[in-house]
């Protein structure tokens, strides 16, 4: 009888030297370098290099202007209220393989703007990915360390193995196909709410406990009404996820020098009453801190509102989906899984 692995679980699909998620240990690996260690120092320019490297991917980051006929795309769909994601994805497919990945905080941040009647920027050569990010959602060069609160988040989410996006980029880069319909794809699978939605869901929590002394009976009743506590738990780690603990220690710094330490100070305390409450209601599952959790304090702390936390994660992970493209056109194999018939069997033709 044929084993059937729904979602592919516990199935080896690739070999990569791009990143190494280990969910019982709660290590994340990227090019060689801990993620604790990589991501709260390292420039984005830097870690693109070094996921570029290990692919044999010949590109150098920097944010990039849009191609005419793409912002005329954009000042298009806006009056219509797309959705960003939707503009992403739709922009996406209009830019050349030279366009990867730069163009896509112009995207972004051109369409943010677009959305709410203001005429974009254009990126700044001498400011670095991130700044221009910042830079051209408002027009205002950013704090330093705004700057470095965004570049550690876009170090932490850059890569994580063979997740639902990276994996639909490499079927697509396996069959022969171009970059940019490997990385339309690829947004296409972000969007969906069981992939890059989560944030969102887990600030609004924050909010709606709004004081520390609610957090125990509002987390009590959403557990014992059977919703969710979103940003806990995780389908690969089993302890906490190390990317969790990376963006809790940049969220300080973020509040601590140029942000709302109230907000902080909650989400601690929802943190640590969210995890107590998990292990009384359901001991022994391992529900821990994941990245969602931090994310939406990080990215909240930038100034980013929440339509703009998947089309962020976004502008990190296409330079992963980009190297592990790489590395899928270099085995020179298309991704051919094979499916289980249950349907109905074909009548036998009557005896004659």
């Amino acid at each position: 009888m044929t084993n059937v692995h729904n979602g592919f679980e516990g199935i080896v699909a690739a070999e990569t030297r791009l990143s190494m998620v280990d969910g019982e240990r709660g290590e994340l690996v990227i090019a060689g370098h801990r993620v604790e260690e990589l991501a709260p120092s390292a420039s984005f320019e830097e870690v693109s290099a070094m996921l570029f490297e290990a692919a044999g991917f010949d590109r150098e980051l920097r944010a990039a202007a849009l191609p005419p006929h793409s912002e005329m795309l954009l000042r298009s769909i806006a009056p219509q209220g797309t959705g960003v994601m939707d503009a992403l994805r739709i922009a996406a497919g209009t830019l050349g393989e030279d366009d990867l990945p730069g163009a896509f905080p112009t995207i972004v941040a051109s369409y943010w703007r677009l959305l709410h009647h203001q005429n974009p920027f254009a990126p700044r050569p001498d400011l670095g990915y991130a700044a221009n990010y910042l830079y051209m959602l408002t027009g205002i060069e950013p704090h330093a360390e705004l700057v470095r609160g965004l570049e550690t988040y876009l170090n932490t989410v850059v890569d994580h193995g063979l997740n639902a996006s990276t994996f639909t980029a490499r079927v697509i880069a396996s069959t022969g196909s171009d970059l940019v319909s490997a990385i339309t794809g690829a947004i296409g699978a972000l969007k969906g709410p069981l992939h890059g939605g989560a944030p969102g869901p887990a600030l609004d929590m924050v909010f709606e406990i709004g004081d520390a002394s609610r957090a125990e009976e509002v987390l009590r009743r959403k557990i014992e009404s059977g919703e969710r506590l979103m940003g806990f738990g995780h389908r690969v780690y089993k302890v906490r996820d190390p990317r969790a603990g990376v963006l809790a220690a940049a969220a300080e710094r973020m509040f601590t020098r140029a942000g709302d330490m109230h907000l902080y100070d909650l989400a601690r305390v929802v943190e640590r009453t969210a995890l107590r409450l998990l292990e009384e209601y359901k001991p022994g599952r391992k529900l821990q801190t994941n990245v969602e959790f931090y994310t939406a304090l990080v990215l909240h702390g930038l100034g980013l509102d929440v339509p703009l936390f998947t089309p962020t994660f976004a502008i990190s992970r296409v330079v992963g989906w980009l190297a592990h493209c790489a590395e899928q056109r270099r085995t020179g194999r298309i991704i051919r899984p094979q499916s289980v018939y249950i349907g109905a069997q074909p009548l036998e033709a009557a005896a004659v």
